[in-house]
């Protein structure tokens, strides 16, 4: 129980609150993309087709990306499970760094400079929790 508490206390912190819904509204409509279709994406079963035809990427591990990216912005917003919901975003922008690389660090050229951006702020989350107005301080008060 008080490993749970750890996992789920935070600071009253304004910048982990601000820096928590930037990362939610930067990764949002990549995941919304993905798994629905919305702003020009492929949807769900089109992006695991893809993820597994153009990168070798298994349908369950697809599955697990999209859902960091559609599913954990959610979790942000609400600083509900944060620490967990940041850590799906950094693993998922980590593998996005590795898959940019060849293409150098510069966004416009297709770069990684992106996905490095996220994964920083993600990990940076997963280090220090939600902050101001995170759901998980009303958990850990309850445990």
């Amino acid at each position: 129980m008080k490993a749970l508490k750890c996992f789920l206390q935070t600071r009253e912190d304004w910048g982990l609150l601000v820096l928590r819904l930037g990362v939610a509204t930067a990764i949002f409509p990549h995941g919304a993309q993905k798994a629905l279709g919305w702003w020009g994406g492929n949807g769900f079963a089109k992006t695991l087709e893809g993820f597994s035809a153009n990168m070798g990427i298994p349908p369950f591990i697809g599955a697990l990306a999209v859902a960091a990216e559609f599913l954990a912005p959610m979790g942000l917003v609400l600083g509900l499970l944060t620490r967990l919901s940041a850590l799906g975003i950094a693993i998922t922008m980590c593998v996005a760094v590795s898959v940019h690389a060849s293409n150098g660090f510069f966004a416009g050229n297709g770069g990684f400079e992106y996905p490095l951006t996220i994964a920083f702020a993600a990990i940076a989350l997963v280090l220090s929790g939600g902050g101001k107005w995170a759901a998980d301080n009303l958990l850990a008060r309850k445990l």
